[in-house]
């Protein structure tokens, strides 16, 4: 699964830092989650969009 996390979290003028505040995971998390390297649990995808200002499907994607 992709994702755009890093440019909608940039859009907002968040660091990830912050992202990871309001969510209350790590930064670490959010590195993995824009890196691809971490698939978020569903929860926390729709939390991140919801924060994000965006709908789920244009914050992650299936890489195809």
């Amino acid at each position: 699964m992709k994702n755009n996390v890093r440019v909608y979290r940039k859009e907002r003028g968040l660091r990830q830092e912050d992202l990871a505040k309001l969510l209350g995971v790590t930064r670490q998390t959010i590195l993995a989650i824009e890196n691809n390297k971490y698939n978020p649990t569903l929860e926390l995808a729709m939390k991140m969009s919801r924060l994000l200002g965006k709908p789920l499907e244009e914050v992650f994607f299936l890489d195809e």
